[in-house]
């Protein structure tokens, strides 16, 4: 899911997995208190304290940046009348960067008007001329890169090794956030984006019509619910099972062109592609019907609009 055509959920994603490794580590320890360093301005204080208050029932959420409106430059000063060694210039970017993706925020994404330069991604182009290269699906996982078996996690850092040097992935996501503000912010995540529309292409070859639009449905509204921090939500445990099941047949190989600064997604092999040639070739001819079979269901398909204009027929 790309949230507003745009964003592979790089950072909520994360924020969701930290705050329920923490949660699970305060069980474990029986802790008293926890706490989290979000100021009162973004997304992650809300992400922490959904999931903070929901698995941790009793425990005092901490947030002392939030509580005490603490600039920056208050924490460089607390920091050094506490003895800490640290380099107090402030980056010109500040870069999160996560398997799924790296942020990147200046003072070109914190107007509606300017693109960030060059020097601000984190990784510099230095690949050029065009690059193929396999992508194999299981189940909808990634599982190879050019013909080398990978964990996920690791088929997702093989593939961003190789398309990242490319300048692939780079855009800025304008988004809403959780606490009613707007935002903007960059990113580069060619791994995630590439995935993304190349598992999209498998899908639309290997899944029905309605397999595909209730999936669109529903994979938005979990991924909407998601950045919002609601990952906990038992709908989210609902829709996963939808989800998982639409991809027993997601499975093949997906072809993949990159270049600087783009990809072609350029087709794919399955054996459960259902766009097949025992059935006919769209445009050209058929094996499954007659024409009196297509005249047929032409005529009872468009029945209700024939007669809706029948008896309308004097209204303007």
């Amino acid at each position: 899911m790309l949230k507003n055509a745009t964003y592979p959920l790089s950072v909520s994603a994360e924020r969701m997995v930290q705050a329920i490794a923490v949660a699970k580590y305060c069980q474990e320890t029986g802790a008293a208190y926890v706490a989290h360093g979000s100021t009162g301005a973004g997304n992650d204080q809300v992400r922490f304290d959904m999931v903070f208050q929901s698995m941790l029932p009793g425990v005092q959420i901490l947030t002392p940046i939030r509580d005490m409106s603490l600039s920056r430059e208050d924490e460089i000063q607390f920091l050094k009348e506490h003895g800490v060694e640290m380099n107090a210039e402030k980056a010109k970017y500040s870069i999160n960067k996560g398997l799924w993706g790296t942020s990147v925020g200046g003072k070109e994404t914190l107007t509606s008007k300017e693109y960030l330069p060059e020097d601000a991604w984190p990784t510099p182009v230095s690949r050029s001329g065009k690059f193929n290269i396999e992508l194999r699906f299981e189940k909808g996982e990634l599982k190879a890169v050019d013909g080398k078996k990978f964990s996920p996690h690791e088929a997702i850092q093989e593939l961003q090794k190789i398309a990242q040097p490319f300048g692939i992935g780079r855009d800025i996501h304008v988004g809403d956030t959780i606490i009613g503000i707007k935002g903007r912010v960059g990113f580069e995540a060619a791994a995630p984006l590439i995935i993304i529309k190349a598992h999209h292409l498998l899908e639309k070859h290997v899944l029905t019509k309605w397999q595909l639009y209730w999936k669109d449905q529903l994979s938005n509204w979990y991924g909407n619910w998601l950045h919002e921090g609601q990952m906990l939500d038992p709908t989210m445990r609902n829709i996963e099972k939808f989800l998982e099941d639409t991809q027993s047949t997601v499975s093949g190989k997906v072809f993949v062109t990159l270049e600087p600064y783009r990809f072609t997604v350029t087709g794919i092999e399955s054996s459960h592609d259902l766009m097949s040639s025992k059935f006919g070739s769209y445009g050209e001819m058929n094996k499954g019907w007659s024409g009196d079979d297509v005249k047929g269901f032409a005529k009872i398909f468009g029945n209700q609009t024939a007669i809706y204009h029948k008896v309308n027929e004097d209204q303007p």
